[in-house]
């Protein structure tokens, strides 16, 4: 373990780097003619900053890292290999992909930078005020295989954590590009839980799924719902076959049940007691 001066050192470090990044992105913004980000004049609780100032950085990395798009693309680019192979193989009912829509098939890192410049973490006020903008973006490599795949007459899926208030900006950001049976009947809300199980297995009774695609465990299986960190590792390695094969994962190193299981769930922790289950978990020497 490290002594207490020593985490505090790293901390002030850390926030230099951070002000020190946040000072380019601004600069580039400026000079590639982003829209202007308002940041709060609200000082952050430097006992608990931890969090907004990782989710900048993790924000930043989606919008800017080639690597990101690489591993977006190589997924998609899996996901079209397999839906090929499975056109390939006898059906009695028609097939049919399922989809998560954050981090999947839309890109909300803009919501996650806005709310980290003001010191912030994700509250679901602020969150129903971007989704209706319908602003996000598209995942790389998303819309192309979603409309490949309805071209070769693959019925697509949205089964997301968005609740039914969100339902009319949800399906304008989805058409404003044009994904393929963006529709009430494809899209499937939340309701009653964020487990997707009842969902997917509604969707099964008429299709046949041969993929699943998500940035959360949770969008595969109810193996992974609300379980500890630990069981959640095991159950992967316990069906590693399935990942790459009918379960394509799309990274998101922004927000998840792995944080969620940080915290087992209890997601009213203040915001200090949050920072404080980070760096419970934190691996360093």
């Amino acid at each position: 373990m490290i002594s207490i001066c020593s985490w505090q050192a790293r901390k002030n470090k850390y926030i230099k780097q951070m002000k020190f990044l946040l000072y380019n992105l601004l600069f580039i913004c400026l000079l590639s003619g982003c829209k202007t980000i308002q940041v709060s004049n609200t000082p952050v609780n430097s006992s608990s900053d931890f969090i907004p100032h990782g989710k900048l950085f993790t924000a930043i990395w989606m919008q800017r890292s080639a690597e990101y798009k690489a591993l977006c693309e190589q997924a998609y680019n899996l996901a079209e290999l397999r839906l090929n192979e499975s056109l390939q193989k006898p059906s009695d009912k028609p097939l049919a992909v399922i989809t998560d829509i954050d981090e999947t098939a839309l890109d909300n890192s803009p919501y996650a930078i806005q709310r980290a410049l003001q010191g912030k973490d994700f509250d679901n006020a602020s969150w129903s005020e971007w989704v209706k903008k319908a602003d996000a973006d598209t995942i790389p490599g998303a819309l192309t295989f979603f409309k490949n795949a309805a071209a070769k007459s693959v019925t697509v899926f949205y089964v997301t954590n968005r609740n039914e208030k969100e339902r009319e900006a949800t399906l304008r950001n989805l058409l404003k590009f044009g994904f393929p049976n963006a529709d009430e009947e494809h899209l499937l809300t939340m309701t009653t839980t964020s487990g997707k199980e009842p969902r997917r297995s509604d969707i099964t009774q008429k299709f046949n799924v041969v993929l699943l695609i998500g940035d959360n465990l949770g969008d595969f299986s109810v193996l992974f719902d609300k379980k500890p960190g630990t069981e959640r590792t095991a159950n992967v390695l316990n069906n590693r076959h399935e990942f790459g094969k009918r379960f394509i994962v799309i990274p998101n190193p922004n927000y998840g049940d792995w944080e969620g299981s940080l915290y087992k769930y209890n997601y009213s922790l203040t915001p200090a007691q949050k920072d404080s289950a980070w760096k419970a978990n934190a691996t360093y020497y």
